[in-house]
């Protein structure tokens, strides 16, 4: 997953430098399963980190199938999945290159994106809706990070990378994609940044 080497999040989850952690399942994910926008279904979660929405999903009856990037994250997950009695499958993978063995009805999108450098975005996408079957979906959280150096200079900081919604317009075309009406829901990811929960779904004659 380039942008940040192996070692790089190898180490953070070595040593629990996981500040990004909730230590829960995102309040967007529940929201969504609460409210039935979200039924059960083969979902893939890229970039599962801890594993805490892989065990939700699998808790309530998904096929859920987390997609780590190093030996430590996935370790995390499996442990979770483990210590709950939990069945969700763990694939350590570098989501720019993986292939399914058959496809998802629906992705899980929070963390991956915002972890890898905007010049795989595109790439990344392109990924995301070839792993798809027709008239699937993305729930996705979209981090909304600024930094002076990025609004003044232009400067690429991250990760955490700023997920502007009109860059992911973008990548997520609507020729492809359908787009929900904004405003999207705001989740309070920490005091400097927030994320933008939303629901793309892929157009009918895909």
């Amino acid at each position: 997953m380039t942008g940040s080497p192996t070692n790089f999040w190898q180490e953070r989850f070595e040593k629990k430098q996981t500040g990004w952690d909730r230590d829960a399942t995102s309040p967007q994910l529940l929201a969504w399963l609460e409210s039935g926008a979200l039924q059960p279904c083969r979902i893939a979660v890229p970039g599962c980190g801890s594993g805490w929405e892989v065990a939700e999903l699998a808790r309530r009856g998904f096929e859920a199938i987390g997609i780590g990037y190093t030996p430590a994250a996935d370790e995390w997950t499996r442990a979770l999945l483990t210590a709950q009695g939990l069945s969700g499958d763990v694939v350590q993978a570098d989501v720019l290159t993986y292939q399914p063995g058959k496809p998802f009805d629906a992705i899980y999108e929070q963390t991956c994106l915002c972890a890898l450098h905007p010049d795989h975005w595109v790439n990344y996408a392109r990924q995301l809706r070839q792993w798809l079957k027709p008239r699937g979906s993305i729930w996705a959280l979209f981090m909304q990070m600024t930094r002076p150096e990025s609004t003044s200079e232009g400067v690429i900081a991250g990760p955490a990378y700023h997920c502007d919604i009109n860059a992911m317009r973008a990548i997520f075309s609507a020729q492809d994609w359908v787009w929900p009406k904004p405003p999207y829901a705001k989740v309070l990811n920490s005091n400097v940044s927030y994320e933008l929960g939303l629901h793309l779904m892929l157009h009918q004659e895909r």
